[in-house]
């Protein structure tokens, strides 16, 4: 098995790796950035590739994008995705094209080794493997539908960054894109919110209100 892994911390990237190689799995490249995991699939064809959710430089969805932009490339790519908590939108997004070939862990599930290497197995032989956490959070945070589950990972922390306060400009910096970029995200979250241009109502407000009304008490 020709494995990859992408996870921007030194240490757990090399422990890894470590213990992978440690059973006799072939860890052909790692990689710290989603440009060099990109580039280390393109050169090596791996059967896996292990992956951070959480990646430079804004260390939000970069991990997601780039495994999805792996498999596009690479259609029979394996994918095991490490996250640190259950993060509802990634999975949704990751999963969105079919689950085989693919798994979700928490980072947690690496300290267990053999249920780690089960896991890794499993997906590499066209399988899944979605960590029973993920599976439970993810069925508890299920509520009706209010328009923000249609909501993208980046549409979403837009969204966040708008209950902040802060107007285009400041998200466009905070976030190193354009402010065509984010006036293009605020459109695309004010149609999914079923938020049509009125007189009546501020939409950014209510598209706020809304989001602040899913964020639990401090």
């Amino acid at each position: 098995m020709r494995i990859v892994i992408a996870e921007d911390d030194a240490l757990l990237r090399e422990g890894l790796a470590l213990l992978l190689r440690a059973e006799s799995l072939d860890v052909v490249a790692t990689a710290g950035t989603p440009q060099e995991f990109l580039a280390a699939v393109d050169r090596h064809r791996p059967d896996v590739a292990i992956v951070d959710v959480r990646m430079p430089p804004t260390h939000t969805d970069e991990g997601i994008v780039a495994a999805v932009e792996a498999r596009r490339r690479h259609p029979e790519l394996a994918v095991l995705v490490l996250s640190a908590y259950v993060e509802q939108a990634f999975a949704t997004e990751l999963l969105a094209g079919g689950a085989r070939r693919l798994g979700y862990l928490l980072k947690e599930r690496v300290g267990r080794v053999e249920q780690f290497l089960e896991a890794l197995h499993r997906v590499a032989n066209g399988g899944s493997a979605i960590d029973p956490d993920v599976v439970a959070q993810l069925f508890a945070r299920s509520r009706p539908d209010d328009g923000l589950d249609r909501l993208s990972a980046r549409e979403r922390e837009v969204l966040a960054l708008m209950a902040e306060g802060l107007g285009n400009t400041a998200i466009a910096e905070r976030l190193f894109v354009t402010e065509g970029a984010v006036h293009k995200h605020i459109r695309s979250i004010f149609a999914k919110l079923d938020l049509p241009p009125t007189d009546a109502t501020d939409r950014r407000v209510t598209a706020v209100l809304r989001y602040l009304d899913t964020v639990p008490d401090r």
